[in-house]
């Protein structure tokens, strides 16, 4: 809707997650580092864990795309939920193209013949896990005992698994010592800081044309960051709305007044509806 009225290309702040928005802050500059250390080491788990909406699937397609150009590489991703461990190796089935089986053993061996027909072809397997939080201990363990699968000394697959901070919690769990012992990098994605914000917004602008309109204030800036504590998605989300206020108000600068305008619209929307008092006669 305000596209054409700020001359944009497309939408800047949109919440599907987008490899042409991609940007590097430091936090994860460090992550994505992590990632591509891991896919080169062709073995084990990296472990990438950040808050809600951090931009944590980016990353995971953001070095798909990395790798695309760099290894013959067959990739897969699962987003996971609440399932058990056979229905979480199925979900590893289908993201590799492969058959749901309804047996465990059979769909082992299927998983098995295509890691092996992979190598043999010269390609390696890499498997991405988001929302590893979701996955139950045992469901988590039957991904570790996918790492098992071997040619001679080189693994068959290689897994990421992303996920919000409790799932370092998962991790410390004893039952998964086997699984921690196979980590060969683990980091966090925190929030943005300030100036990182300003940043991220002037980046997300600028990938879809802008040229200065509409306009920010520092303290515009500085106000979405405190609201927000720097995480993107909820950036996002306020300077969607942000923007929608401008072309309905027809306005072409925003500073703090503004953006604590639409915050308080926001809040409203969202806070518990009123009780209203019933008459009657008992």
């Amino acid at each position: 809707m305000y596209e054409a009225y700020y001359r944009f290309s497309a939408k800047p702040f949109q919440l599907s997650p987008d490899p042409r928005f991609f940007f590097s802050s430091r936090g994860h500059r460090r992550a994505m580092a992590y990632l591509v250390y891991g896919a080169h080491q062709g073995e084990g788990f990296i472990v990438i864990t950040g808050e809600i909406g951090a931009g944590k699937t980016l990353l995971a397609r953001m070095l798909a795309r990395k790798l695309e150009s760099q290894m013959n590489l067959v990739m897969a991703q699962v987003m996971s939920t609440q399932l058990g461990p056979e229905d979480t190796l199925r979900m590893v089935a289908a993201a590799f193209g492969l058959p749901m089986e309804s047996n465990k053993a059979v769909l082992l061996r299927s998983i098995e013949q295509f890691l092996l027909g992979c190598r043999k072809q010269g390609k390696r397997a890499l498997l991405l896990v988001d929302e590893a939080q979701n996955l139950p201990l045992n469901s988590v363990e039957e991904l570790r005992m996918l790492s098992n699968f071997q040619l001679g000394d080189k693994s068959l697959l290689q897994s990421f698994l992303l996920g919000q901070p409790e799932f370092r919690r998962t991790l410390q769990s004893p039952a998964l010592e086997q699984l921690r012992q196979r980590v060969l990098a683990s980091c966090h994605v925190g929030p943005m800081d300030d100036p990182e914000t300003e940043a991220y917004i002037r980046h997300r602008m600028e990938t879809v044309g802008w040229r200065g309109d509409p306009s920010f204030s520092e303290d515009a800036y500085h106000a979405i960051y405190n609201y927000t504590g720097g995480i993107p998605r909820r950036i996002n989300v306020l300077c969607d709305r942000l923007l929608l206020m401008g072309r309905l108000d027809g306005k072409h600068a925003f500073t703090a007044k503004e953006v604590g305008e639409v915050i308080d619209d926001m809040e409203q929307e969202f806070a518990p509806a009123p009780l209203h008092a019933t008459g009657g006669v008992m």
